[in-house]
This record gives structure tokens, C-alpha cells and sequence, in this order.
């Protein structure tokens, strides 16, 4: 089962995809959000025959929401409409933080950060639901 996941932002989406097994997070790409964001994730999610979605809940060290995550609570209404997939959040917390450690521990500025900080969120909830299966 392949999923795709999204590290959703004002101004950028970065999405990740799972390898066919459903095991392993890769960055994929970098969408600016703009009017034409849903058309590209529903080619993207076509294309790559996705079965699930997977989004960054944004919320605060007191589980509290973040500002965007009601615009990405919005978004993920829209996305499940728009392909007819399964939509499921995983909580975010530093995301971006740590796709900025790697990238700057691999040597400098990285033009997918948003990509790997959706593989993060993505490998989480894949690591999660492993575990529960095991």
C-alpha cells in the first residue's frame, strides 16, 4: 500500500511517498500552495497509485492547534474529495527542525526541506502503525 505524506504550510506543501510496501518514507517534492496545489496532489496520488494520505497535525507542546493546522484541517477535507482517499493526521512536532538538522548536517541549505519534514511525519505514522500490527 503506498501513502503519501504532507507537511502542509501557508506558503508551501512538501509531499513524501511511501516506498509500495508501505514501510519507508521518501521525500518527494515541494508544491507551492497555490491554486493549482490540489490539481498536482490528485495527479500525484493518481500516478503513483496512493491509497492513503497522511498530514501534519500542527499542534503546540500542550496539544493545542496550531494557527495553520486549521487551514490543513480545511485542506485535507478538500484533498479527501478531490481523490476519494482516506485522509489521516499525525501529530508534527519539530518537523521542519529536524529536516533542517539533516540538511544542515549533510552539508548546507536543502530546496526539499518541506519534502523531508513530510517524510518525517510520514515515517512516523508508518513506524506507528507497524508497531500496533506487531
Amino acid at each position: 500500500m503506498r501513502y503519501l505524506g504532507i507537511d502542509y504550510g501557508s506558503k508551501r506543501v512538501g509531499a513524501a511517498l511511501s516506498d509500495e510496501a508501505g514501510t519507508m518514507a521518501f521525500p518527494k517534492t515541494v508544491y507551492p500552495n497555490n491554486r493549482h496545489l490540489m490539481t498536482e496532489l490528485r495527479e500525484l496520488c493518481k500516478q503513483q497509485k496512493v491509497e492513503m494520505v497522511v498530514v501534519g497535525a500542527s499542534k503546540d507542546f500542550d496539544m493545542n492547534d496550531n494557527p495553520i493546522f486549521k487551514d490543513a484541517r480545511f485542506f485535507s477535507a478538500e484533498l479527501a474529495r478531490e481523490t476519494g482517499l482516506t485522509v489521516e493526521f499525525e501529530p508534527e512536532y519539530l518537523t521542519s527542525h529536524q529536516a533542517e538538522q539533516t540538511a544542515h548536517t549533510l552539508g548546507g541549505h536543502n530546496p526539499f526541506l518541506d519534502a523531508s519534514a513530510a517524510a518525517i511525519i510520514l515515517q512516523s505514522y508508518l513506524d506507528k502503525i507497524k508497531n500496533k500490527n506487531d
